[in-house]
């Protein structure tokens, strides 16, 4: 299975699930995103978001496929650009973090490690642009009635995100990218080395006469 992984654009946000195109958990105040839910468009609202953050940011979004099949995205943005991380209980986020908001892995795609890859392509972009850390809000109970739009804790841990404000219910974990980069690094270099040695080892000895 072949994966590729690329900025979202708003040439490709219909490449994203349904769910991801029009939750607007984030992107809107809650009293804001409940009149989108119910009189407006919320998949125009998460357009005019990303074309936002896009232009006075950068790049907010991954999208991974696999086989050419769009399978999942992952959205991150600074906190201010975020209305909704304020009303979180474990807010607000480090003044040094980005805020990793959501991350979405069709169904039928889950339990193969594209989460951990999407995880991966935001750090490596974000580490690219200076900046230190992701943080992200957790849920404790993600199969409890509540929004689908929050990154279940279990998953945010086994990535290697670290709780740096505890929540029975919501939260606040951080993943220092440094640690998230030089681990794929150090093992890139660890390969490279055992290949070279290899090389070595099964190359024809010399054998100087007599």
């Amino acid at each position: 299975m072949s994966r590729r992984v690329v900025g979202v654009t708003l040439d490709n946000l219909e490449h994203l699930s349904k769910h991801s195109r029009t939750c607007v958990f984030w992107e809107l105040a809650p009293h804001l995103r409940e009149q989108a839910e119910e009189y407006g468009d919320t998949e125009f609202e998460k357009e005019a978001w990303v074309s936002s953050v896009l232009l006075e940011w950068g790049s907010c979004g991954r999208l991974i496929y696999c086989d050419g099949i769009p399978a999942g995205s992952a959205f991150y943005a600074p906190p201010a650009a975020v209305p909704r991380s304020a009303a979180f209980p474990t807010s607000p986020v480090s003044p040094d973090a980005v805020l990793l908001t959501s991350l979405d892995v069709l169904p039928e795609f889950r339990g193969g490690g594209l989460g951990r890859v999407l995880v991966q392509a935001v750090a490596k972009d974000l580490t690219r642009r200076g900046v230190k850390a992701v943080e992200a809000f957790g849920d404790m109970r993600p199969d409890a009635e509540a929004s689908s739009c929050v990154t279940p804790a279990d998953f945010l841990t086994s990535v290697g995100f670290k709780t740096v404000r505890p929540h029975p219910r919501w939260p606040r974990l951080r993943l220092e990218l440094r640690s998230a980069i030089t681990w794929k690094e150090d093992v890139e270099a660890a390969l490279e080395r055992l290949l070279n040695s290899v090389t070595v080892s099964t190359a024809e000895p010399s054998f100087r006469p007599a």
